[in-house]
């Protein structure tokens, strides 16, 4: 596939730019080798040649010694890349480790590792652990054989079924947009589940036959393979590179949107909302990954087209310099928002929730760590999906899963697993397809022009390049910036932006200021709605979410006086209250209370305070607003609003809003401009003295205005503001 050139605004054709901000303008090479000088490359073309740098000759293979050997006669693996004209063949060690820092890594010895989702565990997220193994291949043979060596031939399965009926998925389905998308904690969800069968005849045989059809068959895969560890055989072909590392520059690879060959009209599916608001929430969650793992975050190339053989799909390429250890990268990375949701430590415990059960290897990855020739770490590791188990005694499992949105109904997602279970079973030759695969159509200036347009309305800040300093605003530069993340790491995002601006940023979970002494706090007391004066929480106001987030002078004092509580959160010259998931009007929730407590610290001390999503909803009924659940969630929703006079697009990630009949408020902490809609009532944003919050997310790349934003509302809250950083 050739790829487009991106316009630019003034109409000119532009390679793919280097990461931006803050960075010697020659310090980035495009690893791409075969690309020309007016576009970049298509990721998929990408041979990973560092990734198989050959074993360094001056080193002797027997220093290694593996921590523990397990049935290491017996371990192999079948690699091919899209394109080449060979298999990689590889054998050795078989070890397994228990975290990602134990996969073994020496100059000379690559390393296959088999990665299940329970390491999503290392991370701190939740996760119904069933035991599955971190195994990794430690090569000590590699060569290649041709193509034809892995002839094509069926796959013959019998007794084959979901291990979850159609109705009882319909009904997680029913579950999780109800009491999971509808209360805010996520703007969409991957529920699995498996299609078991049994496979005639010698398990190995059998896979390397289905591989033999995969290579003949499948086009435009990253990695088709197959790995054999002596308990389990994998063997898939999956179209996504979940991270790679070569050169000095960390790259990603997000993938939606589901076209099948001869299913309608191609340019249909590139223009239709659901398929277009999906891939953008899957960029903005991978760009949140690129912003904790490269140095300025990740810069986007794209749209392109992901033609297989018998499916479409639609994706972007994230590129950005990293220094990070390959482990940490795979870590930071755990695991790619197609396979489990976003915000992804939500996703995690939603996930938890409602499958009860282990995924096995199902959304993990397989990964290639190496050395190039001058020594650097190199990573290449395809997400596990489009893939099969097959187990010592024959037994067959294909994982597949749904992705669930705010559009999503029972009956789509039910079909939408039996349609991906047939296509890979299909494909592996154990079911007959009942028509031909029909070609995909060939990129015509139309579809170019589609996919080129996809653009138009994005966040420049994380498409362009430019020098560093570029943005700076004078009032900002020098000013300090405490982030708290409330679970979501946009916040990563934000930072990039602040820093950007001129702002030193921290950034800090909202756990650090979790401690007993805000949790044994008395309740606080309410603020009357007519008076603005403090009195006795209870009898509550009608609006129950209202009543329990309505905080009090005593909470602030007793915050203002705990320490270590107000010591970080008061010292820096701006507080930005972080978004994050969940139901702000759940009076249990520890979360809530920390984030409530930060911020009526913050107002009472008159310190500068800026609130997103999450921390704007709180701020608002701290202010005296009510706050109601969205009849339908914005997630992934971007739009035009009037923010205070001015048409701005942003971005929405949230079920929940303020609302107010007025566009002004009178508060014990001064005058407040409110921006709403003026159709339901909705508050956008709001300002006063010393604290703005915004329900939008300026830092998503939905947020088209998003930079602006910031500029012009920041420096208004830091204008008579001495800043300890700047005068020592």
């Amino acid at each position: 596939m050739r790829p487009f050139a991106q316009p630019r605004r003034d109409g000119t054709d532009h390679a793919f730019a280097p990461p931006h901000k803050d960075r010697d303008d020659h310090a980035f090479a495009p690893p791409h080798k075969d690309r020309d000088d007016h576009a970049f490359a298509p990721p998929h073309r990408d041979r990973a040649d560092h990734a198989f740098a050959p074993p360094h000759r001056d080193r002797d293979d027997h220093a290694f010694a593996p921590p523990h050997r397990d049935r290491a006669d017996h371990a192999f693996a079948l690699l091919h890349r899209d394109g080449a004209d060979h298999v990689e063949v590889l054998t050795g060690d078989l070890v397994t480790v228990p975290t990602l820092d134990d996969i073994p890594l020496h100059r000379g010895r690559p390393t296959l590792a088999v990665i299940p989702y329970r390491q999503i565990t290392e991370r701190g997220f939740d996760c119904v652990d069933d035991g599955a193994p971190l195994e990794c291949l430690v090569v000590r043979s590699r060569h290649t054989a041709p193509l034809s060596a892995f002839p094509a031939a069926p796959l013959t399965v019998r007794d084959g079924g979901f291990d979850i009926s159609d109705d009882d998925y319909g009904a997680i389905v029913e579950d999780v947009l109800r009491d999971e998308i509808g209360h805010g904690e996520g703007a969409n969800f991957v529920i699995h589940r498996v299609f078991q069968a049994t496979v005639d005849g010698d398990p190995i045989a059998a896979a390397r036959a289905a591989f033999g059809r995969l290579l003949a068959n499948e086009q435009g895969t990253y990695w088709t393979f197959l790995v054999h560890t002596g308990t389990r055989t994998l063997i898939g072909a999956t179209p996504e590179r979940h991270v790679s590392v070569a050169d000095g520059i960390t790259m990603m690879n997000p993938i939606s949107g589901t076209f099948r060959h001869g299913s309608g009209d191609l340019l249909d599916f590139l223009h239709d909302p659901k398929e277009v608001e999906e891939l953008y929430m899957v960029l903005d969650e991978e760009l949140k990954m690129m912003a904790t793992v490269a140095e300025h975050g990740g810069q986007v190339a794209g749209p392109y087209l992901k033609q297989m053989a018998h499916l479409t799909h639609t994706e972007y390429l994230l590129a950005g310099r990293g220094s990070l250890d390959v482990r940490d990268v795979l870590r930071e990375t755990m695991f790619a928002p197609t396979v489990t949701g976003s915000p992804i430590e939500n996703a995690c415990r939603v996930i938890a929730r409602h499958e009860r059960r282990g995924r096995g290897y199902y959304a993990g990855v397989l990964a290639l760590l190496d050395h190039d020739d001058q020594g650097r770490q190199t990573l290449d590791a395809p997400i596990l999906i489009r893939t099969a188990e097959i187990a010592p005694d024959g037994t067959l499992r294909v994982p597949v899963g749904a992705t669930l949105v705010r559009h999503s109904t029972p009956e789509g997602e039910v079909a939408e697993t039996h349609t991906k279970a047939a296509g890979i079973l299909a494909a592996l030759g154990a079911t007959s397809a009942t028509t031909p695969a029909a070609r995909p159509e060939a990129e015509s200036p139309e579809i170019r022009a589609a996919l080129a347009a996809r653009n138009n309305d994005l966040a420049r800040f994380w498409l362009d390049s430019r020098e560093p300093g570029a943005l700076t605003v004078p009032a900002l530069a020098g000013r300090t910036a405490l982030i708290v993340d409330g679970e979501d790491t946009f916040t990563a995002m934000l930072a990039h932006q602040l820093k950007a601006l001129g702002l030193t940023v921290t950034v800090t979970p909202w756990t650090t200021f979790q401690s007993p002494a805000i949790d044994s706090l008395p309740r606080p007391l309410a603020l009357d709605p007519e008076t603005a004066d403090p009195r006795p929480a209870d009898p509550r106001p009608a609006d129950p979410l209202t009543a329990d987030l309505l905080a009090a002078d005593l909470l602030a004092a007793d915050l203002l006086a705990a320490d270590p509580l107000a010591a970080d959160p008061l010292a820096a010259d701006l507080l930005v209250a972080g978004p994050g998931p969940g139901d702000p009007g759940d009076p249990d929730d520890p979360k809530m209370a920390v984030m409530r407590g930060l911020i009526e610290a913050r107002l009472a001390a008159g310190r500068p305070l800026f609130a997103v999503c999450l921390g704007h909803e709180i701020l608002a009924v701290l202010l005296g607003l009510a706050l109601r659940r969205r009849d339908a969630p914005y997630q992934g929703l971007a739009r035009d609003i009037d923010l205070f006079g001015e048409t701005r697009r942003v971005g929405f990630y949230s079920s929940f809003a303020a609302v107010s009949d007025t566009d002004d408020l009178t508060t014990p902490h001064g005058e407040v401009q409110i921006s709403r809609d003026r159709a339901d009532a909705a508050v956008h944003a709001l300002r006063g003295p010393r604290f703005a919050g915004v329900q939008f997310h300026p830092e998503s790349v939905l947020s088209r205005d998003g930079l602006t934003v910031l500029a012009e509302l920041l420096p208004q809250l830091l204008s008579d503001v001495v800043s300890p950083a700047k005068n020592g």
